[in-house]
């Protein structure tokens, strides 16, 4: 007799991304309770179970949700506001400026515009640092997706919270109310060695391994950094990291563009996890993070996008895409990062650096059914030789036809089925005017 389950998706090529690089060629995957029970061929599997809801891959590829490493979700608010800009004068020329602003309902808005972007694109888990990020919490909750979120902490006054002490106050009463969440996870985030004081990002430290969570920062992001912290502490900022004891497995250092070998030792040397945003780097001319080398070191290395200001978009299909490329082009290697690599990063690594391995990534019998179906039939990836290829070169977040997270299916056929999103659009729209008004009362009028 069958056995009731609650969704099985099959119909297509399925690529587990498991350890053994198992794939099924007309593969299904069996889901109950928000976990996968089995995953096989087609003709195996749908005799066994009677699904209360049944998705067909077409034809398509079944694989494992993207994992977004490092996001600002709710900077969807400010997409385009400031282009063209080295990093620092586009931060506190036009970003803290806007920031001061922000208020707890426009970050949830912000953030839930963010999760639209990310679920049709086939984003399923996303890493973020933010302000007010009980709202992040909040319309990732509702939207559906699992999330890392935490309250970013600096030594000047926050928009939100004013004075470190209560920064820290706000970290422990997340961890608190979002403690044994299904899919929301809370971690300690100081923004980084530039912007926090050495007591500072002991203090993180020690309060994310009290909490047995996440510790996550941005590290040498640009060359300007490099020579603030030399000057300050006479050290590289992965070294003075190293020197406070501050490095460990339990941390997710974002970017580190500006490594050199001594660097990539000291984190290999600690279990440091990366994200990596080459997108956002190149944008603001950041440079170029050496992730062939860390790979060779043996970091573990994911993918992210950082926010829609610095990107423009959160389409990790599309970043997947310019990581392959530009580390061939420096390289003047085509051999260097390949597709099936690149893949990994954006989904099994990607959740590895998030210290969620165990629970997404791969599709495995015991994880989390979060996993997505990209339609194939679409003239820029017909013929279809190679799926990681496929998937790396050609395929766009417009292609992902389904999204499931924890057993839930989040979309379908292009239409989102936890919260409208026609009014996520119409609520940043309503906030952009006044964003817009802002911005021209500080230029005195200009547009």
């Amino acid at each position: 007799m069958a056995r009731p389950i609650d969704l099985l998706v099959g119909g297509g090529t399925l690529l587990t991304l498991d350890d053994r690089g198992r794939r099924f060629a007309d593969g299904a995957v069996a889901v109950h309770g928000g976990r996968i029970l089995e995953v096989g061929e087609t003709r195996e599997l749908a005799p066994r179970y009677l699904p209360a809801r049944r998705i067909d891959a077409r034809g398509g590829l079944i694989l494992p949700g993207l994992v977004n490493a490092h996001t600002h979700a709710a900077m969807t608010l400010f997409r385009g506001l400031a282009d063209d800009l080295p990093l620092e004068r586009w931060l506190n020329d036009h970003i803290f400026p806007a920031e001061a602003a922000l208020t707890e309902e426009q970050v949830y808005r912000g953030a839930l515009l963010a999760c639209a972007e990310m679920i049709l694109s086939g984003t399923t888990t996303f890493c973020d640092m933010y302000l007010f990020e009980a709202a992040v919490a909040r319309a990732a909750h509702e939207a559906g997706l699992r999330a890392v979120v935490g309250e970013v902490l600096f030594d000047f006054p926050s928009p939100h919270y004013g004075g470190i002490e209560n920064g820290f106050a706000v970290t422990e009463r997340l961890i608190d109310e979002w403690r044994g969440h299904p899919r929301v996870t809370v971690a300690v985030e100081p923004h980084s060695p530039y912007l926090c004081a050495p007591g500072l990002l002991v203090r993180a430290a020690r309060l994310a391994a009290r909490h047995g969570v996440p510790l996550v920062t941005h590290l040498a992001e640009t060359r300007g950094e490099i020579g603030t912290i030399r000057e300050r502490y006479g050290a590289s900022p992965v070294e003075h990291l190293e020197r406070l004891g501050v490095l460990g497995p339990g941390l997710l250092a974002c970017h580190c563009v500006w490594v050199d070998e001594a660097d990539i030792e000291r984190l290999a040397r600690a279990g440091v996890k990366i994200a990596h945003n080459a997108e956002s780097n190149l944008k603001l001319a950041s440079g170029v993070a050496p992730v062939p080398r860390m790979l060779a070191a043996g970091l573990c290395v994911g993918i992210g996008t950082d926010g829609a200001a610095s990107n423009n978009d959160l389409d990790l299909l599309r970043e997947m895409d310019t990581v392959a490329k530009i580390h061939k082009g420096t390289a003047l290697d085509p051999a260097v990062m390949d597709a099936e690599t690149v893949l990994g990063m954006a989904t099994r690594e990607g959740a590895r650096a998030l210290g969620l391995g165990e629970l997404t990534g791969t599709l495995e019998p015991g994880k989390r059914a979060d996993l997505i179906v990209v339609d194939t039939r679409r003239p820029h990836l017909v013929p279809l030789y190679q799926p990681a290829s496929q998937l790396v070169y050609a395929a766009r977040g417009s292609d992902v036809a389904c999204t499931v997270v924890e057993g839930r299916v989040l979309m379908e056929g292009g239409r989102i089925e936890t919260f409208d999103v026609e009014e996520a659009m119409a609520a940043v729209e309503r906030l952009a005017v006044g964003i817009r008004g802002a911005r021209r009362g500080r230029a005195g009028g200009a547009p």
